[in-house]
């Protein structure tokens, strides 16, 4: 069974609007919270993801740093799109 990440909550933990920088923390389904980066110029653009340390990877099980949420950053960036909740979250 493969892992499919569902994103259901974004939250804005930072912003640097002149750089267009902006950091969210992503809330999925099973209970993973990532930190996903994004370049907003010219366009939105995902740059980092990186799961937060508070329940084991579902995708390897590891309690500790892995890039195993990079494999999906395709998935969590089209929900996050198709979900507009980078425009949402942006513009607070």
């Amino acid at each position: 069974m493969s892992y499919r990440p569902n994103v259901v909550n974004v939250t804005k933990a930072g912003s640097n609007d002149k750089d267009g920088l902006y950091e969210f923390i992503v809330n999925m389904a099973d209970g993973t919270a990532c930190r996903v980066f994004y370049h907003r110029n010219p366009e939105w653009r995902l740059t980092n993801v990186s799961r937060l340390q508070k329940t084991p990877c579902p995708v390897c099980r590891k309690d500790f740093i892995c890039q195993c949420m990079e494999k999906f950053s395709g998935e969590i960036n089209r929900q996050m799109v198709e979900g507009q909740w980078l425009d949402k979250l942006s513009s607070k």
